[in-house]
């Protein structure tokens, strides 16, 4: 079932044209990532889907919610969730009252099993729950930012650039967190500089360049792609 399809998306800054035609889509149960070089338009993507740019062209369409369409607030009530790559966390409040704040959309349901359930997932948060969540190192931080994601029990979740920063343990981890989320009936769309670890979790992939969807299938044929190899994972596996 699709739960999301854009198609010809057109976004501009200004006279700059960000995503040029671009059409993507996503069903359920689906890990799909966007891929591509900084300034390529994924970040806008993204953004764009959540109802945060307006659109120059083009359309978006939720056939499972749509009147979530209508908003960003429409959307994030019918299960659209955006971790940006900033994390945004408050940096003021507790690990436990951040992830709280994620299950405002369900803030006429007990949440005490679902928090149960994000400390089992990211066992460091539970050991931090009682700290400022400025206090944390750059990964701790990241699986906060995806701990309050989850909190609201999303069907869709769009993550930009999870593993920007971190070291590479921590990157393993969060990838295997991504991977797990089919289990939990969550579709992900998957916004990474990291190719070779987003195309080994995704079902499909995209390639931005410039603003232009590039080249899209299903990951495995991306990643065997000569072009995908010498432009994003011939230079990580001669690192």
């Amino acid at each position: 079932m699709k739960l999301l399809q854009a198609e010809d998306l057109v976004v501009r800054y200004g006279r700059a044209t960000a995503l040029d035609r671009v059409s993507v889509m996503l069903d359920q149960g689906e890990i799909v990532t966007v891929i591509g070089a900084n300034g390529a338009g994924k970040t806008t993507l993204l953004t764009a889907l959540m109802g945060l740019h307006p659109l120059a062209g083009g359309r978006i369409v939720l056939p499972s919610h749509p009147r979530a369409a209508a908003s960003v607030v429409a959307r994030v009530e019918a299960g659209f969730v955006l971790v940006p790559e900033t994390r945004d966390l408050f940096g003021a409040m507790t690990v436990e009252d951040n992830l709280r704040l994620g299950a405002y959309v369900r803030r006429r349901e007990p949440v005490a099993g679902t928090l149960a359930e994000i400390f089992a997932l990211f066992p460091r948060l539970a050991e931090r729950r009682g700290q400022e969540a400025a206090t944390l190192s750059g990964g701790e931080r990241q699986m906060l930012a995806l701990g309050r994601a989850l909190m609201s029990r999303p069907r869709v979740l769009m993550l930009d650039e999870p593993s920007l920063g971190l070291a590479p343990l921590i990157v393993r981890e969060i990838f295997a967190i991504i991977a797990s989320l089919r289990e939990r009936g969550v579709s992900v769309m998957l916004v990474e500089q990291n190719a070779r670890a987003a195309l080994a979790v995704a079902d499909r992939a995209y390639v931005l360049e410039s603003g232009r969807l590039a080249l899209s299938g299903p990951a495995a044929e991306v990643a065997r792609n000569p072009q995908v190899i010498d432009s994003y994972l011939g230079a990580q596996a001669a690192a």
